[in-house]
């Protein structure tokens, strides 16, 4: 009985991961809920036998599990070192190589790989990504043959180290619940260097025939903006001579919008509470249709000679920007017009990239997602408050003098100071992680609201709600269910083929679920594979860390892959023609060398 449950609330859990009908935290918490309400039933009812069942203080126990402490305190580090300018630092050595489109590849690589192994690796495509558009726009290199390669870099440092990705983190600390021993910082280092190296390697050559090579297009074009701006100046008999617009239907609703008011030489951005005047010209965002009745209705006098471009928007003080969602953006799920954007920034909305579809009418009523990009119109000022938005990434490098560049020293001791009291064993990664957190805000790299800030909570949530489905599975004797038919399908004398399988079947879930929820759930199946085999644990805890944070073959199957989606200008067929290869021979190198580095 207790099984089935499981397993049935797992199935539910899965569906409702792939499905994406709630977000992924939540999802995590209604797991942990109906894993301890379910313990709780079955208690009351007095079914099942005693102890194969997750206890409410258990349901809970993610909360203080030094896996999601540990990640928490690694999300202010990386705040440390983005904050005092450390990793822009080492981004902007890419500037030099704008002309040199193999060797920009290559050292975007290899910087983004070395960084990404003690760093959150959002957090590297994050500060990276800014550097990497400015520099093939220098150099006149297409995007799309450089941020693949840099979301697959991010994801190949990651697996260096124990503190590279979250999946290690967690899978270590499912181990020493198993009472099988934990990693070392750098055990894994041996063959993530080779996947990395491998990784590299493939990535310029394969790279060069694959990937699209797209020239940069305007933006405007980009957004197939268009048929939907256009010129019109206002006629000496118009109904709209004399009335400010902001008291005017034009200022209500997405079918029209007017942008701004060119008046004697003047450009007046956001015209809401201006008095229109005969003779001025509206720059209008609006659908054909729309724009043909807005000019029978008010009197207007369509300008056939205006071409909508980048520079016919653009100005000394107005600029266009692409603004990206992140991952962890509390925008997600959220509207334009429930954000207020247009007062909170003092910018304008001009089209949206969501997924598949360019939208350009009805913005305010469109539901943001991770990796969703906005094209924004605005001064100056108004980038630079976006800029300092942690829940939005934008694609251009700004000036940021808010940047503690004096205290870089101090951060990259602190952060170097944590790695190695880590690989010495001088103390656990959890306390040496929190007493970094600690050293940042005392020597002011960060304040403590930016420490707070820097957390990104969704995942914090996702791992300590996700925590005890592995505990259910374990208890239960699900994981020892699944590992034995596993081994009825790959027999019980091959290890080898067993491990193939399960890197396989996670490196596979993986593109779909999050890669920390497939951890959970494969780990208690390793282990009671490796227990049945009656070999070491850890070459199939090995198995699960690689392929668990190594998805290279869907844009949305990994957070840095759906960063680089619409900057890209990626198709979806563009990752799968150049990350399935990838993952093949990741996977063949690990089933080839795990056993070799830590033997059956």
């Amino acid at each position: 009985m207790e099984i089935v449950l499981v397993l049935v609330i797992t199935a539910g859990a899965v569906w409702l991961f792939v499905t994406e009908r709630f977000r992924v935290d939540l999802v995590a918490l209604m797991l942990m809920a109906a894993l301890i309400l379910t313990g709780l039933v079955l208690q009351f009812l007095g079914w099942g036998a005693p102890g194969r069942w997750i206890t409410p203080s258990e349901g809970v126990s993610g909360f203080s599990n030094p896996a999601v402490l540990t990640v928490a305190a690694m999300f202010v580090l990386s705040a440390g070192l983005q904050k005092t300018g450390a990793v822009e630092f080492v981004a902007r050595w890419l500037e030099g190589l704008a002309r040199h489109p193999v060797w920009l590849v290559l050292v975007t690589v290899l910087l983004a790989g070395a960084v990404s192994a003690f760093i959150n690796n959002t957090a590297v495509v994050a500060v990276f990504l800014p550097m990497v558009l400015a520099a093939c726009a220098r150099g006149g290199v297409s995007p799309s043959r450089v941020l693949i390669p840099l979301s697959y870099a991010a994801q190949m440092g990651g697996v260096c180290t124990l503190v590279g990705t979250s999946t290690n983190l967690l899978v270590n600390a499912l181990s020493e619940r198993a009472g099988v021993g934990s990693f070392q910082l750098f055990e894994f280092a041996p063959l993530g260097v080779v996947l990395l190296g491998v990784g590299s390697v493939y990535l310029v050559v394969a790279g060069w025939w694959w990937l699209p090579h797209r020239r940069g297009v305007q933006r405007v074009e980009s957004y197939q903006l268009g048929p939907y701006l256009a010129e019109l100046r206002v006629r000496e008999d118009s109904r709209l001579a004399g009335r400010v617009l902001g008291q005017t239907p034009l200022s209500r609703g997405d079918m029209v919008a007017v942008l701004e008011v060119l008046r004697q030489g003047r450009r007046l951005f956001m015209p809401l509470q201006e008095t229109i005047r005969a003779g001025d010209i509206l720059l209008v965002r609006a659908d054909p249709r729309a724009l043909m009745e807005l000019k029978a209705d008010w009197g207007l006098e369509l300008l056939p000679g205006f071409a909508a471009t980048d520079a016919s928007l653009e100005g000394e003080e107005l600029k266009l920007a692409e603004v990206m969602i992140p991952a962890g953006s509390a925008w997600r799920g959220r509207t334009l017009s429930s954000l207020n954007f247009q007062h909170r920034f003092g910018a304008t909305v001009l089209a949206v990239r969501a997924g598949e579809r360019t939208l350009q009418q009805r913005l305010s009523e469109v539901e943001l997602d991770v990796g969703d990009a906005l094209l924004v119109l605005g001064p100056g000022e108004a980038l630079e408050r976006l800029r300092q938005d942690p829940n939005v990434l934008v694609l251009q490098p700004v000036d940021e003098p808010v940047l503690r560049r004096h205290k870089i020293p101090v951060a990259v001791g602190v952060v170097a100071g944590v790695m190695l009291l880590t690989a010495l064993n001088v103390l656990p990664v959890m306390v040496s992680a929190i007493i970094g957190c600690i050293a940042l805000v005392a020597f002011r790299c960060l304040t403590l609201d930016e420490a707070y800030g820097a957390v990104d909570w969704r995942v914090v949530f996702l791992l300590a709600g996700t925590w005890p489905l592995g505990l259910a599975l374990e208890k239960s004797g699900a994981a020892a269910g699944v590992a034995e038919a596993a081994l009825f399908l790959t027999g019980d004398a091959n290890p080898w083929l067993a491990l193939a399988v399960l890197y396989g079947v996670t490196a596979l879930l993986t593109e779909f679920l999050s890669n920390n929820a497939t951890a959970v759930m494969l780990t208690p199946v390793a282990l009671s594979l490796a227990d049945s085999l009656g070999v070491d644990p850890k070459p199939f805890l090995m198995a699960v860390c690689f392929a668990a944070s190594t998805s290279f073959t869907t844009p949305l199957g990994y957070q840095t892959n759906a960063m680089v989606y619409h900057p890209g200008g990626y198709r979806y067929m563009d990752f799968v023609r150049m990350g399935l290869p990838l993952n093949l021979i990741f996977w063949a190198i690990s089933v080839a060398m795990i056993p070799r580095l830590w033997p059956f």
